[in-house]
């Protein structure tokens, strides 16, 4: 199955956060050194890139796009620092205010940070963060999208809220006992759709099995618990954000339910397939990218979870009610079943593998 166009950049907000260059209302450097956090890919930004451009990214379908589009991806070094550093803030606050001081902190004396925020995506709230961390800011609007900008101004910067706001993104406990962080997915609790596919979990689940979609590995942590049988679990998640806490669950896990287990967590794009074999597949798939409904992610999750089952495999997985996964489920699966429906969600168990 192509997910082309299905991780499509936010046009708006790229086509936006370039306008201060083409209106010269700012310079690029001169030494073409430029740190772009939560970089996207599209054809403006091939056309203005350098060698010296880095590109940070950890969703990895995006991060694999601006490689293939030629553009250097991976993290700057702690000490680095660039004479402009761009931005493509998140919705989520507590998320996009960590990411503000971060940019602050890699921007050489005065350098430059600037973001664009759609209006409809709290762009408001995120021109008014950065100007209580940063000092004055400079501001347009274009493309229903807000662009800002402000100056490293070391006399301007509210140096203990650089430092209250870079610790926002650090991995926390949350309800449950769990570790999180803001911006994953129901990053401050247990998702209900999640719990109820944990407490359909058949107890005699063995073997080897994989979470795809892990997020902070809260199925895999109830797997741990409920199913004594399995052996070994592989957690799958394209947001590198999430491996840290992944991690830390897990081994809270196994604590708790006295045993170990071959358990590994992996930073992959599901949607690209697996590549092991599995007894068992458990997932609660996304099924949507920003606020746009994209059922054909969940289909390319069953798509990948049917050709890594082994013959006798399971799949057990949970949806939202309106989406039409069953028509799907019956080309790859002999037996497709519902085993519960509760609060807008329904959980399925399909079972026998069609070549």
């Amino acid at each position: 199955m192509s997910m082309a166009g299905v991780f499509a950049a936010p046009a708006a907000a790229l086509a936006a956060l370039f306008v201060p260059f083409e209106t010269a209302r700012l310079a690029r450097p001169a030494d073409g050194r430029v740190l772009f956090l939560r970089a996207r890919a599209d054809v403006r930004l091939r056309e203005l890139a350098q060698p010296g451009w880095l590109c940070e990214q950890s969703f990895l379908p995006f991060a694999e796009e601006l490689s293939r589009h030629g553009l250097r991806v991976g993290e700057p070094a702690v000490d680095e620092r660039f004479a402009l550093v761009l931005v493509l803030p998140p919705r989520q606050r507590d998320e996009a205010r960590a990411l503000f001081a971060r940019a602050l902190q890699h921007a050489a004396p005065g350098g430059i940070v600037l973001a664009a925020m759609a209006n409809a995506e709290g762009a408001k709230s995120g021109e008014a963060d950065l100007q209580k961390l940063a000092g004055p800011v400079q501001q347009l609007s274009k493309h229903k999208c807000r662009v800002f900008w402000a100056t490293r101004d070391e006399a301007a910067i509210d140096q203990a809220l650089l430092e209250t706001w870079l610790a926002l993104d650090a991995p926390r406990e949350i309800a449950g006992g769990y570790v999180s962080r803001p911006g994953l997915f129901a990053w401050d609790r247990v998702d209900c759709a999640s719990a109820l596919l944990a407490e359909h979990l058949p107890a005699d689940l063995h073997g080897r099995v994989a979470d795809l979609g892990a997020g902070y590995g809260y199925l895999a942590c109830q797997l741990i618990a409920r199913c004594p049988r399995i052996d070994a679990i592989d957690l799958y998640e394209a947001e590198a954000r999430a491996l840290e806490p992944a991690r830390a669950n897990l081994a809270r896990a196994q604590r708790e339910a006295g045993r170990e287990l071959a358990a590994n967590v992996h930073w992959h794009d599901v949607t690209r397939g697996l590549p092991e074999r599995y007894d068992a597949v458990v997932s609660n798939p996304p099924f949507h990218l920003g606020r746009a409904d994209l059922p054909e992610l969940g289909r390319a999750f069953i798509t990948s979870a049917a050709d890594a089952l082994v013959p006798h495999g399971r799949l057990l997985l949970v949806a939202n009610r309106h989406l039409p996964y069953e028509a799907h489920l019956g080309q790859r699966f002999e037996t497709v079943r519902t085993l519960a429906t509760q609060d807008g969600f329904k959980v399925i168990e399909a079972t026998g593998v069609r070549a």
